[in-house]
């Protein structure tokens, strides 16, 4: 018999943890090649871990709820064949690398001893909610239990997050000042703004309903208020004459169903024009770092989409410059899709440099949407809406019937001026002006 870890897999280029929300198998149970064991949820996507090969459960290192560093064996799978190396303890796996360096210089170094869920004391134990309700998320609990914060001491933290929540950051500052030979009470100061106003708790009247957040809205809450603390955001708008767009469209779409098996939505034909724009203003394409600015090579445009379930993900097109509009719309498509049945990869809503949001699905005609950071701008598409309209011609102007639709750009004051973000989204809009008709496909 052999014995094999269950590893926790990089699930993304940013994310270096995740919890386990679900044990879709025991310790005992049989478990066949890529079945899925477990579910888990980062800050960006759920997902499932499937079994590497055929054997036994036989130990799980890790309950739900608990957050699991990428890398860190997570359970222990007993298969058949030829005895192996014995596999590392829970502990082990966050050590094991620092293990495996000094092993190579004939060193042996004793293992970092890391206190664990299991291995908590009673004081140590923190509860999903403070005596005032305060609500602690699974990776704070996780990080308070093994750095041994208490709980009375974690409810003296300040938390920055949305409803004061306490949040990672809050948390190793906390720790930070303590190991540093700081009081608590300083502590709590430091982080405390100087004489802050008192919050009034919100009322409940007769008939309310108090529903829990769930996690996806709890992620997006933070993430939100997050970017306003961290982007000056400006909102520059601009109304753009797109009848060209749509009668293209209306001619071509049901050939192209024909033909392609796809719907040729606006979507594409908008993610195309913002493409082209950044090519020109590449300086609209960029992230910030300290005083440092990120200028991307890479396009990767950001499509927000709505959930059934009401929240929001933003999957990916990946260069999105260097591809057609047969393989935009199909992408679109195929992304929409996906995003509504859950079945995004982690991957697939990572890397994103710019993103458009289209606030005309729901039938309003523009927004001021907040920044999806570490981006600098993100651009509101509204609804298409006939209205009267001047148009100009060699033989005068005149009134007519056009189509309309608003572009809004939110941009970061701190890189884009308001000559950039104001000139690239009228670009855009430009783009759009000049549809060709006769287009071909």
């Amino acid at each position: 018999m052999a014995e094999i870890e269950l590893i926790m897999p990089k699930m993304g280029e940013s994310v270096a943890e995740a919890t386990i929300t679900k044990w879709l198998k025991s310790e005992g149970e049989s478990v066949e090649a890529e079945e899925a064991v477990l579910e888990i949820a980062t800050d960006k996507v759920d997902s499932e871990i499937p079994s590497p090969e055929e054997g036994v459960i036989k130990k799980i290192l890790f309950q739900e709820d608990d957050v699991v560093q990428v890398g860190q064996a997570i359970a222990i799978i007993e298969t058949e064949g030829e005895a192996s190396s014995p596999a590392p303890k829970a502990d082990e796996g966050a050590t094991g690398q620092t293990e495996s360096s000094a092993a190579t210089n004939g060193v042996e170094k004793a293992p970092e001893v890391v206190t664990t869920s299991a291995e908590s004391s009673s004081e140590t134990k923190i509860l999903k909610h403070s005596s005032s309700g305060k609500f602690y998320s699974p990776l704070v609990r996780s990080i308070a239990e093994k750095e041994g914060v208490s709980q009375s001491e974690l409810d003296t933290i300040s938390g920055s997050g949305n409803n004061d929540r306490v949040t990672k950051d809050d948390l190793l500052n906390f720790i930070s000042t303590k190991k540093n030979g700081s009081s608590t009470a300083s502590s709590t100061a430091s982080q405390a703004p100087k004489n802050p106003a008192p919050k009034a708790a919100v009322q409940l009247q007769n008939g309310d309903e108090i529903i829990e957040m769930d996690r996806m809205r709890k992620l997006i809450s933070d993430h939100m208020v997050d970017s306003k603390r961290t982007s000056a955001h400006v909102t520059s708008f601009v109304e753009a004459d797109v009848s060209n767009m749509v009668f293209w469209r209306e001619k071509v779409k049901n050939s192209f169903l024909e033909r392609e098996g796809e719907k040729i939505t606006y979507t594409p034909l908008i993610m195309e024009a913002v493409a082209k724009a950044i090519k020109e203003m590449p300086m609209i394409n960029v992230s910030v770092d300290g005083d440092k600015i990120i200028k991307r090579k890479n396009i990767n445009l950001g499509m927000a989409t709505a959930l059934p379930s009401g929240n929001l993900i933003v999957p990916v097109i990946r260069n999105a410059d260097e591809k057609n509009l047969i393989g935009l719309s199909k992408e679109v498509n195929d992304l929409a899709n996906r995003a509504r049945n859950n079945k995004l990869s982690p991957d697939e809503i990572q890397g994103g440099t710019f993103t458009v949001t289209n606030v005309g699905t729901f039938g309003n005609v523009m927004g001021t949407p907040i920044i999806n950071q570490p981006q600098v701008a993100i651009m509101a598409v509204g609804a298409i809406r006939k209205k009267p309209a001047v148009i100009e011609t060699p033989f005068g102007d005149t009134i007519g019937v056009r189509h309309m639709m608003f572009l809004s750009l939110s941009y970061d004051h701190r890189v884009v001026d308001g000559a950039l973000g104001g000139s690239f989204v009228k670009r855009v809009a430009d783009i759009l002006e000049s549809f060709d008709l006769d287009r071909d496909i």
